[in-house]
């Protein structure tokens, strides 16, 4: 099984930002936590991180032939990437929608999301953690899908 762990636009600044919202926790540390679990459960993690949506369309282009499932936290791309959820709806991979906040109790325009409505789900506002739990649940489902 092999999951691509893709993050977007400033999300690279995580452990700079605003704690409040986004913890004290910084991407590579995030993604430190989520290899550690991927190993333990033999799942082959490809992380990757961008400030550009052409980079990040390209980047699903190009590896969701090799994948079993997508986590993507989208930054503010989810909010107005339209070619994003085209190439997330073009891989047909199944995918997990991650924000470290709570996106429905910020400003109105963060509370849309292009992406929710082609997502397996929606985890937001349980910072680190709700890449965890992203994990845990497309994991659990891609190993009840490979077993139907």
């Amino acid at each position: 099984m092999k999951i691509l762990l893709i993050n977007g636009p400033n999300l690279n600044m995580l452990g700079n930002r605003d704690s409040g919202f986004y913890g004290s926790k910084s991407l590579n540390e995030i993604q430190e936590i989520i290899e550690e679990k991927a190993k333990y459960l033999s799942v082959d993690l490809i992380n990757f991180q961008s400030n550009h949506e052409g980079e990040i369309v390209e980047f699903i282009q190009k590896n969701s032939s090799l994948a079993s499932g997508i986590i993507i936290n989208a930054g503010a791309l989810t909010h107005y990437g339209i070619s994003l959820r085209d190439s997330l709806s073009d891989s047909k991979l199944p995918f997990v929608e991650v924000h470290l906040s709570n996106i429905y109790s910020r400003e109105e325009f963060r509370r849309i999301s292009l992406l929710a409505p082609i997502a397996l789900g929606v985890i937001a506002g349980l910072k680190f953690k709700g890449y965890e739990y992203a994990f845990d649940y497309l994991t659990n489902y891609l190993d009840q899908k490979d077993l139907q």
